[in-house]
């Protein structure tokens, strides 16, 4: 597979070019693009490549990359993305999208959640989730797959196991999420400064975070009626990331173990995500650098509730890694190629 990186520069697409140099399965990049630094090498942008790749970054041209390339990854911010896909299909190109621009099946959603009209709503629905471990048959065959973003992947996979087993009142789901500053992109703003946010935790748009309607939307797929969750998200002073801990309220008396069970159950047979022991918690170091999620399931008795503490570096399993299980579904290649990494830990 020949593939094109648009946005190459940017944290998810440098990342996604520092995990496809050493892919062992024929996933290649031959062409970065960017809009920003075209003519200069991107490992002038991106000193970690070099001597990895060097290549030239490009401008975008829709027609140059139909003949070089099969396969566009596009690293745009949302709005951009609506730009370029139907002119990079209807050129025959296959599209991996990170923008949030086709993963809302509701033209009208994302309208009101974006607060733009969308473009090319007629391509939603030819749109497929990249979440392997809920469409794992369906993207293989996908000319257009639209990567999750980072808080719905650790939120979507920390409740999954719940709302499968009708274990939880559907909307009493609350996720208070925690994000490395590399979440809110490449650019700098008067938030994410480091005198902004070092030695400084805060929580930011409540009740109205653009990845609210993409959890919902998934949860409510799998529970076959509507699932409305209260999602807080917050910017911590770490580089990269994400905990969620999610709160619901059980239907029925449960034991911890029987809890636990469920969630190894539904995840014993997925590679990345790994569920933890009764008195373990999930923690951000741990997956850091890594495609892995670690799960961890609890019981509050007295409230009869339960708590779920989840982790994933925002930058591989929820962008560039989840790319790449994409990308070698795709290719006919076993999932996790080239994904077998452990945690960093320091």
């Amino acid at each position: 597979m020949k593939i094109a990186v648009v946005g190459a520069i940017s944290y998810p697409g440098s990342e996604l070019i520092r995990l496809l140099v050493g892919h062992p399965g024929g996933l290649h990049v031959e062409e970065v693009v960017s809009v920003s630094a075209p003519g200069t090498l991107i490992s002038d942008s991106v000193p970690s490549l070099r001597g990895y790749c060097d290549l030239t970054l490009e401008p975008f041209d829709v027609d140059a990359l139909a003949g070089r390339v099969d396969t566009v990854v596009l690293s745009v911010p949302h709005t951009v993305a609506q730009e370029y896909v139907p002119h990079l299909l209807e050129a025959g190109l296959r599209v991996v999208d990170f923008s949030a621009d086709y993963r809302l099946h509701q033209a009208d959603l994302y309208d009101e959640w974006y607060h733009e009209s969308h473009k090319s709503p007629h391509l939603l629905e030819r749109a497929v989730y990249g979440l392997p471990e809920r469409y794992r048959n369906r993207i293989p065959d996908a000319t257009l797959v639209a990567n999750p973003g980072c808080y719905p992947t650790c939120a979507i996979l920390g409740a999954l196991p719940l709302i499968e087993h009708d274990m939880v009142e559907p909307n009493s789901l609350i996720v208070d999420a925690k994000s490395g500053i590399s979440g809110a992109s490449k650019k700098p703003s008067e938030k994410t400064h480091f005198v902004a946010r070092e030695a400084n935790v805060t929580a930011y748009n409540v009740g109205i975070h653009r990845h609210t309607p993409e959890i919902e939307q998934e949860l409510s797929v799998v529970a076959a009626s509507p699932v409305q969750v209260t999602f807080v998200p917050h910017l911590v002073p770490m580089s990269r990331g994400i905990l969620s801990t999610i709160y619901a309220s059980l239907r029925t008396r449960t034991t911890q173990q029987e809890l636990i069970d469920v969630y190894q159950t539904r995840y014993k047979a997925e590679t990345f995500v790994h569920v933890l022991g009764a008195e373990e918690f999930a923690e951000t170091k741990a997956v850091l650098g890594s495609n892995n999620v670690h799960v961890s399931v609890h019981l509050d008795s007295r409230n009869d509730r339960v708590v779920v503490t989840c982790a994933l570096d925002n930058l591989v399993k929820g962008a560039a890694g989840a790319a790449v299980q994409n990308l070698n579904l795709m290719a006919g290649l076993p999932e996790a190629t080239g994904l077998r990494l452990p945690g960093l830990m320091v």
